[in-house]
């Protein structure tokens, strides 16, 4: 009787820790990791974050490099205070974003990246995220935006003087790469050793360099004759830094204008013909190029360095607490 209801205790003992392990492990891994305010951090946030960062779960990032995963841990945490201290004031401020500013802001990346829906839909899922996850972000972003805008844009001033300092400073930023945008007639030759053969091609060469000189169509030839790379496309080739170009064809393009066409060119392995479709040299853009571009980089240097003054001045005034 005695053993009967030792083991009796066994099997409820292990019925319990059936019952309540997965709830313990649960609890271990949606632990609180920081407070802020009323608000708390949980380790299933900060792992989160820390895989939507860096393209790994927590654990891969521990076991490549535990002292990396330590100082990622904390940059993200204090990431997450922050976020959720900006969010506090959002909510304070009523700060409201509608579906229908939520679409628009998604039609937008979607333009601006040249996406359809399925491509957005399949990037996402590429990511193991969501659609409704991915509203949700864009949804907080706007409100961040907003706050910023109201807290921090508003009171910014970039002076003309500032933005011709940084042209002058940084005119390397601002150079231009000489490139060239070329299309080819290519006529291969089956026996590169065979003179008779190299000799008849010339002639067909020579032949259709003539008959483009005389005004026929580049792109119509080169769909008829070519045997190259682009044919199809009419011999366009595309654009070109003329670094990426071989020496004796640079030397070549070099006396040439744009609609210019080379005589023709004896390869290894065959006769190439090109035309220059549109030639840019080396030097720096002119200031009012570049200006615009110039503003919305000291704009957004000194939206970060003041939404960073203002965070770090409401975080002095907030409650938060690390629990690790």
């Amino acid at each position: 009787m005695k053993g009967f209801k030792i083991l009796s205790i066994a099997i409820w003992t292990a019925a319990l820790s059936l019952i309540f392990h997965p709830v313990v492990l649960a609890e271990i891994c949606n632990r609180v990791v920081a407070q802020v305010n009323n608000d708390v951090i949980t380790l299933y946030e900060l792992d989160n974050k820390i895989k939507e960062l860096t393209g790994y779960d927590s654990g891969e990032l521990k076991m490549k490099d535990e002292k990396k995963y330590i100082e990622t841990r904390r940059k993200v945490l204090d990431l997450l205070v922050d976020e959720k201290i900006a969010f506090e004031k959002i909510r304070e401020m009523g700060i409201e974003v509608t579906p229908g500013e939520i679409d628009e802001a998604i039609e937008r990346i979607k333009e601006s990246n040249q996406f359809t829906q399925e491509d957005l839909i399949a990037r996402l899922k590429k990511q193991e995220v969501s659609f409704e996850s991915y509203r949700e972000e864009i949804k907080r972003q706007l409100e961040r935006n907003r706050l910023i805008n109201y807290e921090v844009k508003s009171k910014i001033v970039i002076r003309e003087e500032e933005i011709k300092d940084y042209y002058s400073n940084n005119k390397d930023k601002f150079s231009i790469i000489a490139k060239v945008h070329l299309a080819t007639i290519f006529l291969k030759q089956e026996d590169p050793s065979n003179q008779e053969e190299t000799v008849a091609l010339l002639r067909k060469a020579e032949d259709i360099v003539f008959r483009l000189k005389k005004g026929e169509d580049f792109g119509k030839m080169a769909r008829e004759f070519s045997q190259g790379p682009g044919a199809e496309e009419g011999g366009d080739l595309g654009l070109f830094k003329t670094a990426q170009l071989d020496p004796d064809l640079l030397k070549v393009l070099k006396g040439m204008s744009t609609g210019d066409i080379t005589r023709p060119i004896i390869r290894q392995a065959g006769i190439q013909i090109v035309k220059l479709l549109e030639k840019q040299d080396s030097g720096v853009k002119p200031f009012e190029e570049v200006r615009d571009a110039i503003f919305q980089i000291l704009y957004k240097e000194e939206i970060d360095k003041r939404y960073s003054s203002w965070i770090k001045g409401l975080r002095e005034k907030a409650y938060t607490k690390i629990i690790f």
